[in-house]
């Protein structure tokens, strides 16, 4: 009988794209790849430790599964792994430990665990560790997929590692230097995808903006990546994932623009809009400059998707340096604005800082910019009201009393049209009536 494996990710959409890939190692390999929720012999679980709270969420599912079946064999991998070996190897709900770039054998070792147990009845206390020390990932782990979950976008990882060292950051630590995948290798993926009926591919990485720094040999850039997929003709289009605003330049600008599937969706991480906090986090640019990256963007697309992140309570913001963040998120006027509340995480420059900032006041701070960006995301899809936009459906959803197929438009906003035809992985195009709600809008052909 095939063994059945469950896998879950938690994190980034660069963990995902990584369990798809062991998923798929697996299926290859014979196994039966079963949802999470149900029994198996096997469960993998993708770790993450951006945060504290990671951290617990991910030793919370390994004991969970454990719990599930107490005879399955748990593997715990990815980025909790190399920060917190250690302590793993001393949990005895997790039988292997697979870090970062030793994902694609996974199949090898969970075999080769499975050989020992076999032969050896006491191997409880014996763990399959697979863990390299961070200082020697140079290489890039080639992982493949040939299909996701989703029927209409593939996420495809193309960059690993960071060379940044933000002081609130584990990454670095988790996931060692800039690595990133050969051009050949890439488009190799893309023609597999396309193949596979994938009209979107968005490009992930841990620092995308830092892909090629690497290639010593070559001067190859992320706009060269983005030229090769551009002029694939079965990908339709190309999105980035999350950015650096250093990668915004009139160059990087003019190259896109000239690519017709590119979307028009910026991620470009924030964090702070108050120069003083952004020095602390050691984030390497001011608010000005940050602005000019993105006067830069709406230069070539006026009506471009803006998006970011904020962390609110950094270690010593003051009411006043708050103050500037908010105005500073006033005066860009982003689509959309993630907030997430600082949380301490051992191993890194700000948990040792002074003047952490209460809970409380993280949280009094996190709703007040959470109100702003529920105001800011209304007045940009009010804009798109009377326009006509290029939308690729995905599935058909029920909202009230009615049926809808949604899709998303090239700058990821979220559509909506009334209609019994199946439109799953069509690009068709729009007008855009109104809201349908705070996240959707209703459009008619």
């Amino acid at each position: 009988m095939r063994k059945k494996v469950a896998l879950h990710n938690l994190g980034c959409k660069v963990n995902a794209y990584e369990t798809e890939a062991m998923a798929e190692l697996l299926k290859n390999r014979g196994y039966e790849i079963v949802p999470f929720g149900a029994e198996a012999d096997i469960y993998i679980i993708n770790t993450c430790t951006v945060t504290n709270i990671a951290d617990r969420k991910s030793r919370q599912m390994l004991h969970k599964a454990k719990k599930r079946n107490p005879d399955a064999v748990i593997v715990a991998a990815g980025c909790y792994v190399q920060a917190a070996e250690r302590e793993l190897v001393q949990d005895d709900s997790v039988d292997i430990i697979v870090g970062n770039n030793r994902k694609k054998e996974i199949a090898d070792i969970i075999e080769d665990y499975l050989e020992r147990m076999e032969e050896e009845r006491n191997i409880s206390k014996k763990k399959g560790i697979h863990v390299e020390e961070n200082g020697i990932l140079t290489d890039y782990e080639y992982l493949t997929i040939d299909s996701m979950e989703e029927h209409t976008r593939a996420y495809m990882k193309i960059q690993d590692g960071c060379n940044q060292f933000c002081t609130y950051c584990i990454i670095p630590y988790a996931r060692g230097r800039v690595r990133s995948r050969k051009l050949p290798d890439i488009m190799e993926e893309a023609e597999r995808l396309a193949s596979s009926g994938y009209q979107e591919v968005v490009l992930t990485g841990i620092h995308l903006s830092s892909y090629g720094v690497d290639f010593k040999d070559e001067k190859i850039s992320l706009v060269h990546v983005l030229r090769e997929i551009g002029n694939h003709p079965g990908i339709k289009r190309i999105r980035l994932g999350s950015l650096e605003p250093g990668i915004i330049t009139d160059e990087f600008m003019q190259e896109v623009v000239k690519i017709p599937s590119f979307c028009p969706q910026f991620h470009l991480s924030l964090q702070s809009g108050c120069d003083k906090t952004l020095e602390r986090m050691n984030r390497k640019y001011t608010s000005g400059e940050y602005l000019n990256r993105c006067e830069c963007i709406r230069k070539y697309y006026p009506d471009a998707a803006i998006t970011t992140d904020v962390i609110v309570g950094f270690p010593g913001e003051t009411e006043e340096e708050f103050a500037e963040t908010r105005q500073f998120l006033e005066r860009v006027k982003f689509s959309k604005i993630h907030v997430f509340k600082y949380s301490r995480r051992e191993g890194t420059k700000a948990a040792g800082m002074e003047h952490q900032v209460a809970d409380s006041v993280k949280a009094a701070r996190s709703d007040e910019l959470t109100a702003l960006e529920e105001q800011m995301r209304a007045e940009y899809l009010e804009r798109l009201t009377g326009t006509e936009q290029e939308v690729l459906f995905e599935e058909s959803v029920r909202i009230g009393e009615q049926e809808y197929f949604i899709g998303h438009t090239k700058e990821y906003v979220k559509t909506a049209v009334l209609t019994d035809q199946d439109l799953t992985n069509k690009i068709l195009t729009v007008k855009i009536k109104n809201l349908l709600n705070t996240e959707i809008v209703l459009a008619e052909f």
